[in-house]
């Protein structure tokens, strides 16, 4: 019953997080995966105006992990990152993780049992649900997650609590069998459109914390990002 996994690939879109990625880099390398799983982790510089790629390169040489990193030519967007880093992912599962701080990569392993346990494909992490801790931020962002991820949820019938949550799991082969097409941050309402059409994927979602930021400390999504979602879930279900 049980999914043998020997790799997980931590795909890492950046852009203008040369202040920060080292925190991020550090966290992930302090985690033990269970059942002594490596770690790839794969970094997409999508064009940064500031020093992301020489952090990113610094950091590389002074670390053990295995690291490897991409880069665009120009900004393409985050979803485009995603792209590039899914694509790279050698290991058996892959894992979205942001560059910021927001959420606590010491959860891989709460993701990763649904699908070692040999119940789940895609594991999606629930700001949402569970007593895990989060920041006290933004009403209106957490209103706006709620009704795109309940607009999602009336076009795919599945019943998640959080669509627009970074942290997503997939079986490799799953997720790069599938044409993605968002460049931006509509790569949630995608993916989550094209995954629910999948013959017989087993979807779970499992409880995880959230640490917000503020615009100040880095925050890039805004309201734009929100209609563009609405037009993605739209597009990518009545329009297939």
């Amino acid at each position: 019953m049980n999914y043998p996994v020997s790799k997980l690939s931590i795909v890492i879109p950046a852009y203008n997080e040369a202040k920060t990625i080292h925190f991020i880099l550090n966290k992930i390398s302090d985690v033990q995966l269970v059942n002594g799983i490596e770690k790839e982790i794969i970094i997409v510089d999508d064009c940064s105006t500031d020093e992301t790629k020489l952090a990113v390169q610094i950091y590389m040489k002074q670390s053990d992990q295995n690291i490897v990193l991409y880069g665009h030519e120009f900004n393409k967007g985050k979803g485009a990152a995603l792209h590039t880093g899914i694509q790279k992912a050698t290991g058996e599962l892959v894992i979205i993780q942001d560059a910021d701080l927001e959420y606590d990569p010491e959860e891989y392993n709460i993701l990763l049992k649904p699908v070692l346990d040999g119940f789940a494909d895609v594991v999606y992490g629930s700001r949402f649900m569970g007593g895990n801790a989060h920041r006290i931020l933004f009403f209106w962002h957490s209103i706006g997650n709620k009704f795109l991820t309940t607009l999602s949820n009336m076009f795919t019938n599945l019943n998640l609590t959080d669509m627009e949550t970074c942290y997503k799991l997939f079986k490799r082969e799953i997720i790069q069998g599938i044409e993605l097409k968002e460049t931006r941050f509509g790569f949630e309402p995608e993916v989550t459109a094209r995954i629910s059409r999948k013959p017989n994927i087993r979807i779970y979602e499992v409880g995880i914390s959230y640490y917000g930021r503020t615009y100040a400390e880095g925050k890039k999504i805004n309201w734009k990002d929100g209609f563009r979602a609405i037009y993605c879930i739209l597009r990518y279900n009545l329009f297939r």
